[in-house]
C-alpha cells in the first residue's frame, strides 16, 4: 500500500531573483512584464503580478550575479507548517529559522540536496491595493495594469540540478510534492522532474545541469490569462528589444504554451498559459518520458534550442 499523501503545502509564493543589472531589470519587470512594486527595502524590489494574492510573488535584488536566492512555499496552516519543520529538523537538509520578509511571517529555511534555498512559511500578508489601483470587480487582486505583456500570476520556476532523483525523493519524503511528469534516460538516470503541492499540474520543475554545477537556476514564469496573449508577448518583447531565446509554441511535457526571454541581469523568464490540464486524481502516477521521445522536441515537433540546455544563473566560467 501506498503512504497517504502529504498535502502540508499549499503552492510555490515567490521566489528571490538576483541582478547585476538592477535598474535595468527592474525596468523590465515593471515596464515590459507589466508587473507591480509594492515595497521596497534595502537592495530589493519586492514585484507582483496584478492577479497575485500576497503582496509580492517576486523579490528582486541587486547582488554581484544573477540566479536565485531563494523559492519560498506556503504551507496549508500552522500547523502544516508545524509538521514539515518537524520532519525537516535534524535531516541535514535544515537551516533553520528566518525572521518574516516584507509581508510574511516567520520562515523555516532549508536546502534541497543540490543546495537551492527553500523557504516554507505560514504568515502572509494579503495584497490590499491602493485607491488608484483598486479594481472594478472585488474578487481581482488588484486593477488590470494595462502595460506591457501584463502578466497576471507566479506560475512557476525552474532550478538547475546534478542530481534529480536525489531532489526528486527530497521533496516527495520531506515536502510532501507530488511528481506528475519526469524524463528517464535509457540507463535509468532521472534528467527532469515536475512537481505540484495542488491540482496544478507543476508548481516547480528541476531539470539536469548541463555542466553538472549544483545549485542554479534556470528560469522564472509567469501566466497570461490565453495562448493569444503570449503571441502578443513576442511582439512586445520584439519592439522592446528584449531576446527572445526559444517560441511562442507548445510543450510537449505539461503541455504548456510558452515563450522564453532573457531578463537584463541574465536570468531567463518565461510567460506561459498552461490551459485547462490539471491534476485532479489523487491517485496520479507519473507520465515518463524517454530520450527517444524527448529527442522528437516540443509538441508540434520545435527542436529544443541548446541554450535552452546550457543556459542558467549564475552563469559558468568556460
Amino acid at each position: 500500500m501506498q503512504p497517504e499523501p502529504i498535502f502540508d503545502l499549499a503552492h510555490l509564493g515567490h521566489m528571490e531573483l538576483l541582478t547585476p543589472k538592477p535598474d535595468e531589470s527592474l525596468k523590465f519587470f515593471v515596464d515590459v512584464m507589466g508587473m507591480t512594486v509594492s515595497g521596497r527595502t534595502g537592495e530589493s524590489v519586492y514585484l507582483r503580478g496584478w492577479d497575485d494574492y500576497e503582496r509580492y510573488s517576486l523579490k528582486l535584488t541587486a547582488s554581484k550575479t544573477s540566479g536565485m536566492e531563494h523559492m519560498a512555499l506556503r504551507a496549508r496552516s500552522e500547523q502544516a507548517l508545524e509538521r514539515r519543520v518537524a520532519a525537516l529538523k535534524g535531516s541535514g537538509f535544515d537551516i533553520g529559522w528566518v525572521d518574516g520578509d516584507m509581508g510574511q511571517g516567520p520562515a523555516f529555511r532549508c536546502r534541497d540536496p543540490d543546495g537551492h534555498v527553500i523557504e516554507l512559511y505560514y504568515e502572509t500578508e494579503w495584497y490590499k491595493a491602493p485607491a488608484e489601483l483598486k479594481p472594478a470587480l472585488k474578487n481581482q487582486a488588484q486593477r488590470f495594469p494595462a502595460r506591457g505583456i501584463n502578466v497576471r500570476r507566479l506560475d512557476h520556476l525552474n532550478c538547475l540540478a546534478v542530481d534529480i532523483k536525489a531532489n526528486r525523493l527530497f521533496f516527495e519524503n520531506y515536502l510532501g510534492c507530488r511528481t506528475t511528469e519526469q524524463i528517464v534516460l535509457n540507463d535509468g538516470t532521472e534528467a527532469a522532474m515536475w512537481m505540484t503541492m495542488s491540482n496544478k499540474s507543476y508548481d516547480f520543475a528541476y531539470t539536469r545541469d548541463h555542466y553538472g554545477v549544483e545549485g542554479r537556476f534556470h528560469h522564472v514564469t509567469y501566466a497570461l490569462d490565453s495562448r493569444e496573449e503570449i503571441l502578443r508577448a513576442a511582439d512586445i518583447f520584439l519592439e522592446n528589444g528584449v531576446h527572445i531565446e526559444t517560441g511562442p509554441h507548445k510543450h510537449a511535457i505539461q503541455q504548456t504554451f510558452f515563450l522564453y526571454v532573457y531578463e537584463p541581469g541574465g536570468n531567463r523568464v518565461e510567460v506561459a498559459n498552461a490551459g485547462a490540464r490539471l491534476i485532479l486524481a489523487p491517485d496520479w502516477k507519473p507520465i515518463v518520458w524517454t530520450e527517444e521521445e524527448r529527442r522528437k522536441g516540443q509538441a508540434w515537433g520545435l527542436k529544443t534550442i541548446e541554450s535552452f540546455h546550457t543556459h542558467g544563473t549564475p552563469p559558468v566560467a568556460r
